[in-house]
């Protein structure tokens, strides 16, 4: 079976070897490199990917992308992974498989200012699929990977795949009138600890507090004694 992933129309790959994807996409983003381009690599433990966007509106609202990339991961793995498998998505970056923290998602753009637009943008995806062999099951019960959920009999280059069509189905949708909210209720039904006491790094500095939910830009409500505070997507950004 072929090692280089295929991916959808308008979706080209960019084979990154053992360097960081992430890294390499936001340098071909700030070259100027179209909308589309997946940096990706797949390495013996990890899977890693990051792609590249090109949103038409301001900051906040555009980061919907990177909620739509999430579920697009989760459906991917959903579509790949057996039946009982559970994947959930925490608001911060978070992948969970069957409970526990087996993977992430990142994100970075050309410009923090929520209310301009950014020349681009970047989604990246960190996927664990082993772990190290001095590591032994249930010595970190919060962490896990693929291959220890009932996964590792799934081509990584299929999961990179999968994810790509997927992610790009709910990037399409975000154009339409309804998309918006049709992403926000597959999202809540996905989400870790909707409901539940977390605690949220950002900026330098963490938070605690009751997730509500999320606003109409996903920006996180959290609700720490008598008051509520929104957190915007934005908090997420990574300088790279």
């Amino acid at each position: 079976m072929s090692q280089v992933p295929v991916f959808p129309p308008l979706m080209t790959g960019l084979a990154a070897g053992p360097a960081n994807p992430f890294v390499i996409a936001c340098d071909q983003a700030r070259r100027g490199t179209d909308s589309g381009l997946i940096a990706w690599s797949v390495l013996d433990d990890r899977l890693r990917a990051a792609l590249v966007l090109a949103p038409e509106m301001p900051l906040e609202p555009a980061l919907a992308a990177y909620i739509a990339c999430g579920v697009g991961l989760q459906n991917a793995l959903g579509a790949l992974a057996p039946p009982e498998t559970s994947v959930h998505l925490e608001w911060s970056g978070g992948v969970r498989v069957n409970g526990a923290h087996a993977g992430s998602l990142k994100i970075a753009c050309s410009d923090h200012t929520p209310a301009e637009e950014p020349d681009w943008l970047v989604v990246g995806l960190e996927l664990t699929l082993t772990l190290p062999p001095d590591c032994e099951p249930g010595e970190f019960p919060d962490r896990t990977a693929l291959d220890q959920e009932g996964c590792g009999g799934l081509e990584p280059v299929r999961i990179l795949e999968a994810w790509s069509r997927h992610a790009l189905v709910w990037l399409n949708a975000l154009e339409e009138p309804q998309g918006r909210a049709d992403l926000h209720r597959e999202w809540a039904g996905l989400a870790w600890k909707i409901g539940e006491e977390v605690s949220v790094a950002t900026g330098g500095s963490r938070r605690a507090g009751i997730f509500l939910g999320v606003d109409e830009n996903f920006g996180m409500l959290l609700k720490s004694d008598d008051s509520t505070t929104l957190i915007p997507l934005s908090a997420l950004l990574e300088e790279v």
